[in-house]
């Protein structure tokens, strides 16, 4: 039995380099961003209800319910088998959610449902809890807003039902999980980015879930050992694009110019590797010389995005806007708007990222100073909270 609150957070995420490359078995390099999505789980009135007030949910269902749906599935829930069609068709019409929908509401709760009905499956039931969820990320612009979603469900529930200890000690502000929890953790975010996503890499759950920065290359995930915290401009175009659309272009292009276009990912691929050997430099020897050699990756990865065909005129002011205040930026994710990322180095003064930040909102951009590198699924008291996190998480 929950006996009291909890609030967990886990970081979104960003693509320091080798997006589009990825898909043709190149390295990438995904890193935490420290904008965060807070749950807090508290024990409930006698039933299971989550609210989302970002997308509009409010919902609740009783236990003898959601016993009743667990035991009508024939297949068993299991943290390395995908959802089945039959599992989440039975979820749908459960919830009342039509069969067609993909909006953000509908496939949130679908997600909750399924992980923790499946949960309390191979746990024992989930108590009645009452769970708020509230997130600094916006959603659809690549920045792993499911995933940390995904991440902050799983770790909630499987500790509401005693799966993981809860670790964090009296008087502490915060707290991790151990390495074979946090396993436990991400295999069950996967779960909910699968009812989400369909078919997800496992990058951004992985992202948030461990934190820091990892390399991704043709489906093996490994944690960098040791990456410094940098400082960074997330800017967001509000430029709306179709990954789908942008990765058929990709492919489009190597096919047609082969000769001209695997150099450049070849040379993209090199980028990421390069950086990877820079970011691990950097904790045993913090030396000033390794920020301009950051700043010249992101330029020449910039141009190599562009060449390859995801960029995009809203990028391109982005970039020249922050090259005005002596800054260098690259898009991140898929291209062809949406977000790009502004390096700080730690000397860049409070006055020209104050003037950077405000040129970018003049151009209808929305605009954030943050980390990456950042920690990830973690538990927090009441007392290491923002006061707005505080205040979103206090909703009634």
């Amino acid at each position: 039995m929950l006996e009291r609150s909890l609030v967990v957070s886990a970081p979104g995420k960003v693509i320091l380099h080798g997006e589009h490359a990825v898909v043709h078995g190149k390295v990438a390099l995904a890193v935490a961003l420290d904008l965060r999505t807070f749950l807090r789980l508290r024990p409930g009135d006698g039933s299971v209800a989550v609210r989302l007030p970002g997308v509009g949910v409010a919902a609740s269902w009783d236990p003898p319910r959601l016993r009743a749906l667990r035991s009508g599935f024939s297949a068993d829930f299991d943290e390395s088998k995908s959802p089945s069609v039959e599992q989440l068709d039975a979820l749908r019409e459960f919830a009342g959610i039509a069969a067609e929908s993909s909006a953000p509401e509908s496939l949130a709760t679908l997600a909750f449902l399924y992980m923790c009905v499946a949960i309390s499956a191979k746990y024992g039931d989930v108590p009645s809890v009452d769970i708020i969820v509230w997130s600094e990320l916006p959603t659809g612009a690549g920045l792993g807003s499911s995933a940390a979603y995904s991440v902050c469900l799983a770790a909630a529930l499987l500790t509401a039902c005693g799966a993981i200890a809860c670790p964090l000690a009296e008087g502490e502000p915060t707290a991790r999980w151990t390495e074979e929890e946090l396993s436990l953790i991400n295999s069950w975010a996967f779960q909910g980015e699968r009812v989400i996503h369909g078919n997800p890499s496992g990058v951004d759950n992985a992202v948030g879930t461990w934190g820091g920065a990892l390399r991704y290359q043709a489906g093996k995930i490994t944690s960098l050992k040791r990456v410094p915290t940098l400082r960074i401009l997330l800017t967001n175009t509000k430029v709306p694009r179709s990954t789908k659309v942008l990765v058929a272009g990709v492919k489009d292009k190597i096919l047609k110019f082969p000769a001209i276009m695997n150099p450049v990912l070849d040379s993209i691929n090199a980028i990421s590797q390069e950086c990877q050997s820079v970011l691990e430099a950097m904790p045993g020897n913090p030396s000033p010389e390794y920020y301009p050699v950051l700043e010249e990756l992101f330029d020449v990865n910039q141009h190599h995005l562009n060449v390859i065909g995801v960029g995009h005129p809203s990028l391109d002011r982005l970039c020249r806007v922050t090259a005005s205040h002596g800054l260098h930026s690259k898009l991140t994710g898929a291209g062809g708007g949406g977000c790009g990322i502004t390096l700080l180095r730690p000397d860049t003064s409070l006055l020209a990222v104050e003037a950077a930040k405000r040129d970018l909102c003049a151009c209808g951009f929305e605009c954030w100073e943050t980390n990456i590198g950042a920690p990830g699924v973690t538990l927090h008291s009441s007392s290491s909270l923002k006061a707005e996190v505080l205040h979103a998480l206090s909703m009634s």
